[in-house]
């Protein structure tokens, strides 16, 4: 009895997702270490750790180069982890996007979600199917596309594995360039652009849209709309923002030389890829700090919940971007639209925000000791914003690196790997799962006012 009740307080649907990743992570790990996974030498242990974790958690960094380390069997584990993981984040966190329509708070979600499959109005069968297929649907027509854009250049293997990564938000690739050949092709590009977007987009948000564009006269209720309109816009806005700062930086004001074509195209690739996708055409190394800075700030937010992206989530930063506005005017109530965000809407997205920031910051402190190796500030020129931007990266799962990843110490590998688990799941996701292990308290202290500012 006492472990029936043990087991039962560990697998909640808050700890689940914590399971589920870490043990997928673990047998990808084993696999990949594997013989008949090596191609051009024995990968080790921990590398083969570290590719796990990121193809698991869709992030795309890699220590060693995925088209020549491993085998035609390894990438196609690595393809079955990408897959994997991407669908397991769709289905878990549109899960808790439907309780969140529910209108279920956080703390109630563990009772909740227990009685989830007893709902009438909820079919898991059907959910699932309805996840698979249109993940399934899009990245297959997204390889055949490939195919056709350059059927030498992405054989059908090949173009399978970048549709996939790319929907899936991975940015892993075959090439060890990435895609920085096709740079001038606006079929390949446009084609990894339309699988970036629709995986950030989230199951929830693609399922309402296209209610909205097969039936005409159908009116989604207006919580939903709201919520579709809030992703919709922010994500146009970012991409447009990034595309537009990063042009600037690196063809106006920067040395970068491409014909105006090209390099409209680049830039705005590189702002979708940086909202977790992680698949690069122009070399990241070599790009001038602002836009290296803007950059993270995309990588920061992220993309959509209940989406394979990473980040804060663009509605997250949507509240905060309200909250400040807000603040600003002295107003108590925080609107976005036609409708006011409820309290436990914004103290969650201020939770998460200091949660992410302090995660960066002391991985940031742990990986100075562990890649600096004690040398003094005007040693290491540009190696913070190498560190920073890597750190970023790994807790948005974007996977872009200023050719850092290859480089790193052991103790390194381990930071990132953990970074990477962290931002896959989410620090709310982890503190709730911790905060389920916990009583709750029954009575409250009184309250003072404290001087603040």
């Amino acid at each position: 009895m006492n472990l029936h009740r043990r087991l039962k307080k560990i697998l909640t649907p808050i700890s689940l997702p914590v399971l589920f990743f870490a043990a997928a992570i673990l047998l990808g790990a084993v696999l990949l270490h594997a013989p008949f996974s090596s191609g051009a030498g024995r990968v080790s242990f921990l590398d083969a750790l570290f590719t796990s974790t990121s193809a698991v958690c869709v992030t795309g960094l890699a220590v060693v180069d995925t088209g020549t380390a491993y085998s035609r069997s390894g990438q196609a584990i690595i393809l079955l982890l990408i897959q994997g993981g991407g669908l397991g984040i769709m289905t878990f966190s549109t899960l808790a996007l439907y309780l969140w329509k529910k209108r279920v708070s956080m703390t109630d979600k563990i009772a909740v979600g227990q009685s989830i499959l007893n709902n009438a109005n909820f079919h898991l069968g059907r959910f699932l199917i309805q996840v698979f297929a249109v993940a399934f649907l899009i990245e297959l027509c997204g390889a055949l596309l490939l195919f056709l854009s350059d059927p030498e250049g992405f054989p059908p293997f090949h173009a399978l594995f970048h549709a996939v990564s790319a929907f899936c938000n991975a940015g892993f690739s075959l090439n060890a360039d990435s895609l920085s050949r096709w740079q001038g092709s606006w079929a390949v590009n446009l084609t990894v652009i339309l699988l970036i977007v629709l995986g950030g987009l989230g199951f929830s948000v693609l399922l309402e849209a296209g209610s909205l564009l097969r039936f005409r006269r159908k009116k989604l209720p207006p919580q939903d709309a709201w919520h579709v309109g809030i992703v919709l816009k922010t994500s146009l806005f970012l991409t447009a923002a990034g595309a537009f700062c990063i042009w600037c930086a690196e063809f106006f004001f920067g040395s970068s030389s491409l014909p105006p074509q090209n390099a409209v195209l680049a830039s705005l690739f590189q702002s979708v890829t940086c909202r977790t996708a992680g698949f690069n055409t122009m070399d990241i190394a070599s790009m001038t700090s602002g836009s290296l800075m803007f950059m993270i700030l995309l990588m920061f937010i992220g993309g959509a919940p209940g989406s394979c992206a990473g980040g804060i989530k663009v509605t997250t930063f949507r509240v905060l971007h309200a909250f400040i506005k807000a603040q600003l005017r002295g107003r108590h109530q925080i609107v976005i639209g036609h409708y006011a965000v409820d309290r436990e809407s914004v103290n969650s997205a201020l939770t998460l925000l200091f949660f992410s920031v302090a995660i960066i910051f002391f991985s940031l402190i742990a990986l100075s000791f562990t890649e600096s190796g004690g040398a003094a500030s005007r040693q290491g020129q540009g190696r913070f914003l190498e560190l920073f931007f890597e750190a970023v990266s790994a807790f948005g799962t974007t996977g872009l690196s200023l050719d850092l990843t290859p480089k790193l110490s052991p103790l390194g590998k381990v930071i990132i790997i953990l970074l990477m688990f962290i931002g896959r799941l989410g620090p709310l996701v982890l503190l709730s799962s911790v905060q389920s292990f916990g009583t709750k308290l029954l009575y409250s202290r009184p309250e003072e006012k404290l001087s603040i500012g």
